[in-house]
């Protein structure tokens, strides 16, 4: 069943819910690209083997459009600004900041709700996989993994100031095609080497296409679920 929610006193934002069954005890945040919104992955759940994992709530917020200018200026769904081709010069942090508090506010509401902390995965694709990294690793509560689809580490220089020991030894999916030329695979290879260097443990998984997800890679997704995500006795 999925729906649509605007909570305006925690500033919470529109979110598509798709729960596998009724009263879940995990949850799956997931964290669209630029330019798409939270109906981008609502199809791959159905696809998704989730055998052996307790009820998940997925939940697929939207961003909220800005000018992007990368894109000369064009308004669009975005997380951050993107400034330059190359990511990494003149990142946007005051937007990267301010949208980490807004999916912040999602994470505390499913724990309001009564999912443990660590039962909440945080995946995202290309920009959302940037926010996944950037929330996850500085988190203060344990965290059960991140799925980082398409994407790098944003705001790498204040990492090691700024993680939490909370989710030192968070699992960590990371996945890239070979030949996505909108997050070239040497962009992604370099936060993965970085990840490793900082003592985090990363799985890091390549496939034969663009910028995009594959069948292969959402085999590995339900892998990653299932391991992560672990039906409770």
């Amino acid at each position: 069943m999925g729906n649509l929610f605007l909570d305006e006193e925690t500033m919470m934002l529109p979110c598509i819910e798709l729960e596998t069954e009724p009263n879940p005890t995990a949850a799956v945040i997931w964290l669209h690209g630029l330019g798409a919104d939270g109906n981008d992955f609502v199809p791959i759940v159905p696809e998704l083997n989730l055998e052996g994992c307790p009820g998940i709530r997925f939940i697929f917020p939207s961003a909220p459009s800005m000018p992007v200018t990368v894109n000369g200026g064009y308004v669009m769904p975005a997380w951050y600004d993107i400034i330059g081709r190359n990511l990494m010069d003149q990142e946007d942090a005051a937007g990267i900041l301010k949208s980490a508090n807004a999916i912040t506010n999602i994470i505390e509401h499913e724990a309001s709700r009564g999912i443990a902390y660590d039962q909440i995965v945080l995946a995202g694709f290309s920009q959302g996989c940037a926010m996944a990294l950037q929330i996850g690793l500085r988190f203060p509560h344990k965290l059960a993994g991140i799925m980082a689809l398409s994407g790098y580490l944003p705001l790498a220089s204040t990492l090691a100031s700024e993680k939490h020991s909370a989710n030192q030894n968070i699992p960590i999916f990371m996945a890239h095609g070979m030949y996505d030329a909108v997050v070239i695979p040497e962009r992604a290879e370099a936060s993965y080497a970085l990840l490793e260097k900082m003592g985090y443990t990363v799985s890091w998984n390549e496939y034969p296409m663009e910028h995009s997800v594959n069948r292969e890679e959402i085999m590995d997704i339900s892998r990653f679920l299932q391991s992560v995500l672990k039906q409770k006795a």
